[in-house]
């Protein structure tokens, strides 16, 4: 008689119990059930993360595209302000309000 009382066969004559009810477990439909579980959920993260690479890329490459030369802009503008500010003091003549 086998572990689950179903009979024994000639294959599990020659094995162990630890054998065979190992191969019962592995060959079970919970088992299986959760190794394809598994896999589906290896699967799902590693999309994600792929996405996920993909977006911070974008979003990396756009903000030095279109942000940096603007606030590089900026910054020349403030200091021209500035440079034209002390030009007036220089001169003696009131800088605009």
């Amino acid at each position: 008689m086998s572990v689950f009382g179903q009979g024994s066969t000639a294959n599990d004559e020659g094995t162990s119990i630890v054998t065979r009810l190992s191969r019962a477990v592995s060959d079970s439909g919970i088992s299986k059930a959760t190794k394809r579980v598994g896999k589906d959920a290896a699967h799902a993260s590693k999309k994600l993360l792929k996405s996920t690479g993909k977006a911070a890329w974008l979003a990396g490459t756009t903000f030095l595209i279109l942000v940096v030369p603007l606030i590089i802009e900026m910054d020349r503008e403030q200091q021209f302000n500035e440079l034209e500010l002390q030009q007036q003091n220089l001169l003696g003549s009131r800088p605009p309000k």
